[in-house]
């Protein structure tokens, strides 16, 4: 990508812009998507109180009062509900008027079940057997193992992300392990820099943490030439995904390693949906999560780290300090759904996101190390779906989910490439099963074009619950971990899993034989496992290819 010119710059030059500014409206002459959703939340309007009969010159007459009363409530919540919507037009925010653009546009697709004719996405008329083993069939044919995704350049990383990009320096304080540097303080010390945190305004859990963060706020600040400074890092290491393959437990593990501190909690989905507003798309969007905010959730690390460093300095040590931050969000590896709202994609072209995570990561951590947690993709659907289920959870309605995600998926590549199709945002959001998770092969090769296979260790669930020493010990090398005593080390390695499946999802049962089947002859059975790739990972964009398809 030798040039990249957008309508739209994701971030302004302050804080406060990046809070508020909306995301780019998508207004242009295109038919709309099949996909796309028009939400606008209505709430009536009540009266109160007796009738205002002075105010309103109703006379003696309740019954002309009370219809005046009417009326002119009416007009006041017509006036209201325009200003409102044109304000939404006009400024392009998406706070409960939310317009779902799609990056691909059709409306009809291949009957697969005659062969002949076109209808309308119309899923729960093709839920028999044969149909939907021939919309397998089409979807198998579309894998691909491999990607020619061209790389963007720095400045256009640098341009759609101005503010992130001011706050992260280039480098790093030398004799740290972790990736940490010292940022002046220019405010009053005196006020509480954790104020406006929005991760420590939505969620009570955190607030007792903060609570700490604040009185030792003060105690860490590091004086020098008349100046404050406080130190800030980002993580060694990031477990990035999958969901419902084990991260959870690993994460649990590895905090009991005595080298290894994490976020103040698992998952702060920053990279890929706090730092655009996003909690969940059902709800529009938020105000955006500056990077500010997520430093701060290291902070408590930080401060464990600069005791340690002015420790050694005091003693005249020279060794390296050695704890190292970790991240968890299992989305990082697969999540980019917020691409269609932020970038341009006005046109057929711009199918793909112009920008991945990986690629704003690798821009300000080209060091950085990363674990992905993988496990059959068809029990990671299952497991999935049972998880974050609400309803009417049962092995029958998976396989409904599952027929009709199946065949949107179908529908999109009729027209668009299985790499299109799995960025796809409006059909991710359309499908009621994420089917697109377990399509490992392409994200595992999209991020194999900015970082090596050395930076990026991947393990099985299932080897992990077989296993859990052997795989403790591939993840503390993998992390230049220190050597652990044999109590440390049963601790870690022999304690319950976490995160099981819970007693109600299990009386549901496994799932339907014939669901079974069907995926285990559809893209995921294909894309289960790591890839043989080239031992060298090209930073031109050119094509990896594993030239025998082969896993292992």
């Amino acid at each position: 990508m030798t040039h990249m010119d957008y309508e739209y710059t994701l971030l302004g030059s302050s804080m406060e812009d990046y809070r508020k500014r909306p995301p780019k409206p998508q207004v242009d002459d295109s038919p709309m998507s099949l996909f796309a959703v028009l939400e606008v939340k209505r709430h009536p309007l009540h009266l109160h109180g007796p009738c205002p009969r002075c105010t309103l010159g109703c006379g003696t007459s309740t019954l002309t009062c009370f219809r005046k009363v009417k009326l002119y409530s009416f007009l006041f919540g017509l006036a209201v509900m325009f200003l409102i919507m044109a304000s939404y037009i006009l400024t392009g925010d998406k706070k409960g008027l939310l317009l779902t653009p799609s990056p691909y546009h059709f409306s009809t697709v291949p009957n697969s079940g005659s062969g002949t004719g076109l209808y309308p996405f119309n899923v729960s008329s093709a839920k028999d057997y044969a149909t939907v083993k021939l919309v397998v069939k089409n979807i198998a044919s579309k894998v691909e193992f491999s990607t020619t995704r061209q790389l963007p350049e720095r400045e256009a990383l640098m341009h759609s992300e101005p503010h992130m990009f001011s706050v992260i320096p280039h480098k790093f304080l030398p004799n740290v392990k972790n990736p940490c540097w010292y940022e002046e303080h220019t405010g009053n010390i005196s006020r509480d820099p954790y104020r406006t945190n929005l991760y420590a305004r939505y969620s009570r859990r955190f607030r007792t943490v903060f609570e700490y963060l604040r009185k030792a706020f003060r105690e860490h600040l590091y004086r020098r030439g008349g100046k404050y400074y406080r130190i800030r890092c980002l993580p060694y290491f990031y477990i990035i995904g999958q969901p419902k393959c084990g991260t959870t437990d690993l994460y649990d593990r590895l905090q009991l390693h005595p080298e290894v501190r994490f976020t103040t909690f698992k998952e702060p989905h920053w990279w890929t949906r706090k730092r655009f507003g996003i909690i969940r798309l059902s709800e529009g969007f938020h105000d955006r999560y500056p990077v500010e905010d997520y430093l701060d959730l290291f902070d408590l690390a930080a401060y464990q780290i600069q005791d340690n460093l002015m420790g050694n300095a005091h003693s005249g040590a020279p060794e390296q300090h050695n704890i190292i931050i970790g991240e968890a969000s299992a989305s990082t590896m697969w999540d980019n759904n917020a691409w269609a709202y932020f970038y341009d994609n006005s046109t057929e072209a711009e199918a793909e996101p112009p920008f991945l995570i990986q690629d704003f990561i690798h821009t300000l951590q080209p060091d950085a190390r990363f674990i992905v947690m993988l496990r059959d993709p068809v029990e990671r659907l299952y497991s999935d779906y049972l998880y974050f289920g609400i309803t009417n959870k049962s092995a029958e309605d998976f396989q409904d989910k599952v027929s009709e995600s199946l065949q949107l998926f179908e529908g999109c590549l009729t027209e668009y490439t299985m790499r299109s199709c799995v960025y796809n945002t409006t059909l991710n959001n359309a499908m009621p099963v994420r089917l697109q998770v377990g399509l490992y092969i392409v994200y595992i090769l999209d991020w194999l074009t900015v970082y090596s296979r050395e930076q990026i260790l991947v393990l099985r669930l299932e080897d992990h619950a077989s296993n859990r020493k052997y795989t403790m010990h591939q993840v503390f090398d993998f992390l230049n971990l220190g050597l652990l005593t044999e109590q440390k080390e049963a601790e870690i390695t022999k304690s319950p899993a976490s995160n099981t499946r819970r007693p109600a999802d299990k009386n549901l049962g496994p799932m339907l034989p014939v669901t079974k089947e069907i995926l285990r002859t559809s893209t995921l059975r294909s894309t289960r496992n790591w890839p043989r790739c080239s031992a060298t990972t090209p930073s031109d964009g050119t094509t990896i290819q594993n030239s025998n398809k082969d896993l292992f």
